[in-house]
């Protein structure tokens, strides 16, 4: 198909607009991190470090840090067995009801995270009897992270098809010893990327964290979300939204990298 030089124009000025405004806030944010003054003003007067100085020495911003991090890691590998063993059951088995199956493991990932939370928490609180804890942290996010590790598996085990494994096993190969030595070093990419989405998933979510954690359960968006509006947190806040940036492009290029499509998510 041929376009036009006036439609390219057309085309290269819209796209150059949408990442403007996708990118331009979190390019504030990052010169933001430096700038001298310990209110937010724009432009910054001067530039100084000492903000990212005090933020590596903040034991609020840290200890959050380390909360996201313990959860975000146990939700990943929650949803790497669950997510997995799901998606083997719904590619490689006919049965009945499994569309509708499928349709309830994707289902977390498309409702509202307020209503995710709302949900979660009256089940833990009134249904189940159990109180908030880290723990209903994690049991809440594996819920949306095994949708992205069932998405990347799913459609890595429609690409190997089913012929690898039965030509396996009709020499004899048993289905532990050919998942071991054939389908899972063909999925290590598809697992890798997945649980590198759920990861990154996992450490920002704010609103289902919101509802199903105790008051001494303190992640990273929490952390922020509390200290926004405090006096001289504004320099803190930039700098560690600054980090939150950088260390998200991360585990996003290499899951597109290794999975080689991008698959979506609530972030």
């Amino acid at each position: 198909m041929t376009i036009s030089g006036r439609t390219k124009v057309l085309l290269l000025a819209a796209v150059g607009f949408v990442l403007v405004v996708v990118y331009a806030p979190l390019a504030v944010v990052l010169v933001s991190s430096f700038n001298a003054e310990s209110t937010f003003g724009w432009p910054p007067s001067s530039f100084t470090t000492k903000w990212w100085e005090s933020t590596w020495h903040n034991e609020g911003a840290m200890e959050a840090v380390r909360t996201s991090a313990e959860v975000g890691l146990m939700a990943t590998a929650v949803a790497l067995v669950l997510g997995t063993l799901a998606a083997f059951a719904l590619t490689r088995y006919e049965f009945f009801g499994r569309e509708s199956i499928s349709l309830l493991v994707i289902l977390p990932i498309a409702l509202p995270g307020i209503v995710t939370g709302l949900a979660l928490n009256s089940a833990f609180t009134t249904f189940l009897g159990v109180g908030l804890s880290v723990w209903t942290v994690v049991l809440a996010h594996s819920t949306f992270c095994i949708v992205v590790v069932f998405n990347n598996v799913s459609a890595r085990l429609r690409q190997l098809g089913g012929n690898v494994e039965e030509a396996s096993m009709d020499l004899g190969a048993s289905r532990w010893t050919t998942f071991r030595l054939l389908i899972f070093p063909l999925l290590r990419g598809g697992l890798l990327a997945g649980g590198l989405l759920a990861f990154a998933l996992s450490f920002d979510e704010i609103i289902v964290t919101r509802f199903t954690a105790d008051a001494d359960t303190m992640t990273l968006p929490l952390w922020i979300l509390n200290n926004l509006f405090r006096p001289n947190q504004t320099p803190v806040i930039n700098v560690v939204g600054s980090v939150l940036i950088i260390a998200s492009i991360i585990p996003i290029y290499l899951s597109q990298k290794l999975s080689g499509t991008s698959t979506g998510g609530r972030m």
